[in-house]
């Protein structure tokens, strides 16, 4: 082996040491390794400041998060085998926790492969790439997953936001077999067509099934609105699940076209009234309007992207949760969910809280949900703590 040395400042060391996998440009020695003498996504072996070797890591010396650890072995490097491996370890996880093939097979760094995101859609693997590292072994990732699952076909879904973070061009493409436009999942006994060339990030959104389970559990005979619903994977499956109807609100044709299809698909289309709006028109629209719901979910797109826009955001969530709550009746559910990062847990209660006591509703907190086993939360690594999903009874004022 014969790779460059990434070398850290005094005391840098720590929170790789603690089990954390990335390392931030301001704690590299750029005296004794110069991040502008890496190529972006060329492995490295880190060292501490006195020179003791940490492990192996790929660099991008042109953003924030500069080098990611791939392994704590030195023998072991970003390869092939290394993705098998990987590979292996993620498969026994989901085949463990899940009866179908349908699951996010890898979910970046809690499977120990940061910068890489695959979606299994039984035969078919939908792959998202963030990081330059990831970039320069994409050949080796096909390889190793044809190996590993001998899928029908893999689609490079490398068109997010993160791409342009690190320096890389946006594309869609077959990446080995044929792809479908739409593939066929089932999620809690209901069966989707996810468009995964032209739909959102991959196409559908596992992180969410244990939560919609629970909305099944409580969705028969009450009337449901679903607010930014996508292609339907909350209301139709509350629908199949015995709701009397189900109302969707999406912004887009695109989603509502899926969401009609996908009730067609389950034979609920009879229960299921998709609305093209934004949301916060619609809500204020049925506000207005005097119209009632048994229960209301609401799985907003991410208000808060980024630290500084988390007061902003929080905004929105009020809003949202407040015009939802005015449209319950007098003993409702609301289903409340967030996929932002920046708001913690607790915030987001707090929300519920602050639209209850305005409203002067009487609140309890029924369940809590989080992500699923198939996007595992690494310990040393909050940030891949993202998701949260409460159910709420709301009643009046006691």
């Amino acid at each position: 082996m014969n790779l460059p040395v990434l070398r850290l400042q005094a005391k840098a060391d720590r929170r790789l040491r603690g089990g954390h996998l990335w390392i931030y440009s301001n704690e590299v020695d750029i005296a004794v390794t110069p991040l502008k003498g890496f190529q972006p996504g060329e492995q490295v072996v880190v060292e501490s400041a006195v020179g003791k070797p940490l492990g192996i890591a790929y660099v991008n010396p042109n953003t924030l998060i500069c080098a990611r650890l791939v392994s704590r072995d030195l023998s072991l490097q970003l390869n092939k085998s290394l993705l098998v491996h990987r590979l292996n370890q993620a498969l026994s996880l989901r085949q463990r926790a899940f009866a179908e093939p349908y699951y996010r097979l890898v979910f970046g760094e809690a499977d120990g492969l940061s910068g890489l995101v695959v979606d299994r859609f039984g035969d078919y693997l939908v792959v998202q790439i963030s990081t330059a590292g990831m970039e320069l072994v994409k050949d080796e990732i096909v390889a190793a997953l044809c190996q590993v699952l001998k899928p029908a076909g893999i689609l490079f879904k490398n068109d997010g936001k993160m791409r342009a973070v690190e320096g890389l061009d946006e594309y869609v493409s077959e990446a080995w077999g044929s792809v479908p436009d739409e593939v066929i999942l089932r999620e809690n006994g209901v069966e989707f067509a996810a468009p995964v060339r032209e739909g959102q990030k991959t196409g559908w959104f596992y992180d969410h099934r244990m939560n919609r389970a629970r909305v099944q559990h409580y969705a028969k005979g009450l009337r449901v609105l679903d607010v930014f619903s996508y292609v339907g994977g909350w209301g139709v499956q509350a629908a199949a699940a015995g709701a009397e109807s189900v109302t969707c609100i999406d912004v887009s044709q695109f989603a509502i076209d899926h969401i009609n299809a996908n009730a067609r698909r389950n034979g609920v289309e009879g229960k299921v009234s998709a609305l093209k709006s934004d949301a916060f028109d619609a809500l204020k629209a049925m506000v207005a309007e005097k119209q009632r719901f048994d229960m209301v979910i609401l799985d907003p797109p991410a208000f808060i992207q980024r630290r500084k826009d988390v007061a902003k955001g929080e905004q929105a969530y009020q809003r949202a949760n407040q015009l939802a709550m005015r449209l319950l009746e007098k003993d409702g559910l609301l289903v409340s969910a967030s996929c932002s990062m920046h708001l913690q847990r607790e915030r987001l209660l707090d929300v519920v809280r602050s639209c209850g006591r305005t409203l002067e509703r009487h609140v309890t907190l029924l369940e809590q949900g989080g992500q699923g086993a198939d996007h595992p939360i690494h310990a040393m690594i909050s940030e891949t703590d993202y998701l949260k999903s409460m159910i709420f009874r709301v009643l009046p004022a006691l």
